[in-house]
């Protein structure tokens, strides 16, 4: 399966995010707008489901599974809570299908860019900075 690099820098697509949030006045227009982002993940089958792609050290339960094609790393990812399952489309529209170098370059703390930051509790952040941390340590092999 060889896929095509994505079209957009991590620069632009976190650019463009910052434009679609700053759409909505309202924080709970952008909660809405975040899960709405999380209902397009395509759903996890029942195999990847399991314990070894749980995520430790998010509150809710969050599984991770990475895949590697050539040079560039997938992501699927799903959680059983709306926003952390939003939350988890917005890392996706950063770093899936990017090369290891692409990830290991970027700076992971974009959700402050956009604004989250500091309306996401600290124990979802927490679980975000959790898939982070997997998403580095799968682009260093």
């Amino acid at each position: 399966m060889t896929v095509e690099a994505p079209s957009s820098t991590i620069e632009e697509v976190i650019a463009d995010l910052e434009e679609g949030f700053s759409l909505f006045d309202d924080w709970e227009d952008r909660y809405r707008y975040l899960m709405d982002m999380g209902r397009e993940l395509p759903v996890l089958t029942p195999e990847e489901k399991v314990e070894a792609n749980l995520v430790p050290g998010c509150q809710s339960r969050v599984w991770f599974v990475p895949t590697r094609d050539g040079d560039r790393l997938f992501f699927r990812i799903n959680s059983d809570a709306a926003i952390v399952q939003g939350l988890m489309a917005l890392v996706l529209r950063v770093f899936n299908g990017r090369t290891a170098e692409e990830i290991r370059e970027a700076d992971p703390n974009f959700l402050q860019r956009l604004g989250l930051g500091e309306h996401i509790s600290l124990s979802r952040r927490n679980g975000v900075a959790s898939v982070l941390a997997r998403i580095q340590a799968a682009a260093r092999g």
